[in-house]
């Protein structure tokens, strides 16, 4: 195991908790991707980037179980990098598919890229505000998402929305204007063609 890249691999995803939990606080974190967020995201995703052309995906036989998973989580938020992102996706799903690591990991960061280019995901990780409190994105094939859960080793997801509850839920309006905002910066960073309308 290479600790040192553990370590640092650490720091990075520890830094970007940090920052997450100071802007959750004052709500800062919700109101559209902060700029202090963006700018952590963008220079670990530099970091991870650097690292894998040097050793390919920092599994778990490089860096332990949670150095892996601060790998993931690192990718998981490199959303202003789509290319990037789908590189990841396919280093990870090589990575889960020898053992290396987990296959939810896979599932999470696929569902994500979908929801960003605007397909259904498969697995229904990706939640978004409704008026009636949260929701999965477009599902591929809400009839089989359990099973396909429970193959990568994800909870149920009835079991997870029953226990996921926003007080109060936003209203229509909030929900629009979250929801445009989010669309023109997918398309600003090229999860989406650009509106030529």
């Amino acid at each position: 195991m290479n600790a040192a890249l553990r370590d640092e691999l650490l720091r990075m995803d520890a830094r970007d908790q940090a920052v997450r939990a100071e802007l959750a606080a004052d709500g800062s974190l919700w109101k559209g991707y902060e700029p202090r967020m963006e700018k952590v995201h963008r220079e670990n995703a530099v970091r991870l980037r650097e690292i894998i052309a040097k050793v390919g995906w920092p599994g778990q036989s490089l860096v332990g179980p949670d150095g892996a998973t601060a790998a993931w989580r690192i990718a998981q938020h490199a959303i202003g990098e789509p290319n990037f992102m789908r590189w990841c996706l396919k280093l990870l799903g090589e990575a889960s598919q020898r053992g290396d690591a987990p296959r939810w990991q896979f599932a999470m960061m696929d569902d994500r890229i979908r929801t960003f280019e605007g397909r259904p995901q498969r697995y229904g990780s990706q939640l978004r505000d409704t008026v009636n409190g949260l929701a999965p994105y477009p599902l591929e094939d809400p009839a089989r998402v359990e099973e396909w859960r429970k193959e990568v080793g994800l909870p149920r997801l009835g079991e997870l929305l029953s226990g996921l509850r926003e007080e109060p839920p936003p209203t229509a309006e909030e929900i629009a204007a979250r929801e445009a905002a989010e669309l023109a910066w997918r398309r600003r960073v090229g999860w989406l063609p650009a509106d030529d309308g």
